[in-house]
């Protein structure tokens, strides 16, 4: 690897994938991180920074918008009942678990938005959960991963790669039943 991987860049790009889409770059990062490519706690910064941001934009961008918009679609409305009432009776628990329910990441934070969650204590769980996602998932892929999968031989970058896409898969299996048990 070239000394460029290492520069503000790799971390900038890892805020920036970790706002869009989460797991799959952040897997990525956290390879690299087995491979002593990628600095650990700057990974993780990262990680939790772009994750909180891409989460918290939704909210903020929905917040007291939303209300008026789903009024005017009735069908949307009576869909989102069932996801609101959950949210509205585990208010906290939800806004935990955003960052570990890939598919439901925005329908989440959108409800939260409809609810009028109050934006300080949106905030500041979300950034919590999106440091405990971070640093969860790049001690599973980078360092227990490899540790556990090295008994069949994968070893290294390798068993980094398998326990990220085997996390990915099972998360979102467990995203679309709950899909399907919210909708």
């Amino acid at each position: 690897m070239t000394a460029a991987v290492h520069g503000p860049l790799v971390y900038l790009g890892i805020i920036a994938a970790a706002m869009v889409e989460g797991e799959v770059t952040y897997v990525a990062a956290s390879a690299l991180v087995a491979e002593g490519h990628l600095n650990a706690l700057a990974v993780i910064l990262a990680g939790a920074a772009g994750a909180a941001m891409g989460d918290q934009f939704y909210f903020y961008l929905l917040r007291r918008r939303l209300t008026r918009w789903v009024g005017r679609f009735p069908a949307i409305s009576r869909r989102m009942q069932r996801l609101t009432g959950i949210v509205k009776r585990h208010q906290t628990a939800m806004v935990l678990l955003i960052r570990f329910m890939p598919g439901l990441r925005i329908a989440l934070a959108a409800a939260c938005a409809y609810l009028d969650v109050n934006p300080l204590r949106f905030s500041l769980l979300n950034a919590a959960a999106a440091l405990v996602w971070a640093l969860v998932l790049l001690a599973m892929v980078a360092y227990a991963g490899p540790a556990y999968l090295s008994r069949v031989g994968l070893s290294g970058w390798k068993g980094a790669v398998a326990s990220g896409l085997l996390i990915i898969i099972v998360l979102h299996i467990l995203s679309r039943i709950e899909r399907r048990h919210i909708t």
